[in-house]
């Protein structure tokens, strides 16, 4: 669980000083220091991060926003969401002033409870969190991957635009073999299968 930042035992959790959080954004940008626009913006915007504290359990859900894709990632979202005291979002969710996405991903990683990727092939932009993921251990130690299978899948059942018989590229093949053997790989074809896989996640 995300550390709680909250000043006494009786008291309800809340989000980090912003002065934390801009000690940890500092450390995610070695050899500079945030720019007065970055730092005024990151001020402005801790006030988002307090979901994240003011529940049991926080989920980052990461993959693709192209469509249908995005359907999959809300899907997964309102299906985590529905557990008594968790809160379950996507970086979209976080809306306000953030210069600089590689922050604003680092700060989300690093205070949310559990990441969830949902991987269904290899565009869509979530290449850079899944790379990010796989040489940080701290994140890839709390990452489940839902990954979508298409062996002897239907070509009808297939609504994106990928290659059924190479999905994914090589670099995220080692990947999933890394969160397989630590049993956080769950595999999926369709989108009931897809509601089976996140009640496996903890």
């Amino acid at each position: 669980m995300a550390e709680d930042t909250s000043p006494g035992d009786d008291a309800p959790p809340s989000s980090p000083s912003p002065e934390s959080v801009l000690a940890d954004a500092e450390d995610h940008l070695p050899g500079r220091s945030l720019t007065p626009k970055e730092y005024e913006h990151l001020k402005r915007s801790v006030a988002e991060l307090t979901p994240i504290f003011r529940h049991d359990r926080s989920y980052f859900v990461l993959g693709s926003y192209g469509t249908p894709e995005i359907r999959r990632l809300q899907l997964v979202k309102d299906r985590l969401n529905r557990r008594p005291d968790a809160y379950a979002f996507l970086m979209v969710d976080v809306r306000r002033e953030w210069t600089n996405t590689y922050l604003k991903f680092r700060l989300l990683a690093d205070y949310a409870d559990l990441i969830v990727g949902v991987a269904e092939h290899d565009g869509g932009g979530f290449l850079v969190e899944q790379g990010t993921v796989v040489t940080e251990p701290a994140y890839f130690e709390k990452t489940h991957f839902l990954k979508r299978e298409y062996d002897d899948l239907p070509a009808a059942a297939i609504d994106t635009d990928v290659d059924p018989e190479n999905p994914y590229s090589g670099m995220q093949t080692p990947l999933f073999e890394l969160a397989d053997d630590a049993g956080r790989l769950h595999r999926w074809q369709t989108e009931s299968e897809l509601e089976g896989r996140v009640e496996e996640l903890p």
